[in-house]
């Protein structure tokens, strides 16, 4: 476990979060401080995981956050989206994302 210093300040620098598309057409959801490095990792397949099988991968998105803890918590909820949602977002369709985040009730 860090000190509350070191965590501290780890929470304090920036982080990405990204959406790659897969060679089999499926999203893979990711943040790092290194944008650039990681996408090399995945495309040259370093360490083993989901992309591993499923390159050569592309960025379709990608968002900056100033603290690694916004980006971490904008991650986890990116992943609970449906594909749907996750295309609109990576169009750009804010109306769309609004749209498919009302509950189906109608409230």
């Amino acid at each position: 476990m860090c000190s509350s210093l070191i965590c501290f300040i780890v929470s304090l620098m920036g982080a990405f979060v990204y959406i790659l598309k897969c060679s089999d057409d499926s999203f893979y959801i990711g943040c790092a401080d290194d944008l650039e490095r990681r996408i090399a990792e995945h495309q040259t397949g370093v360490f083993p995981g989901y992309t591993y099988a499923r390159r050569p991968v592309a960025l379709v998105w990608s968002e900056y956050f100033d603290r690694t803890s916004d980006a971490i918590a904008a991650e986890r909820k990116l992943k609970g989206w449906s594909r749907a949602k996750k295309e609109a977002l990576i169009r750009g369709d804010w109306a769309g994302i609004r749209q498919l985040s009302r509950r189906r009730g109608g409230r």
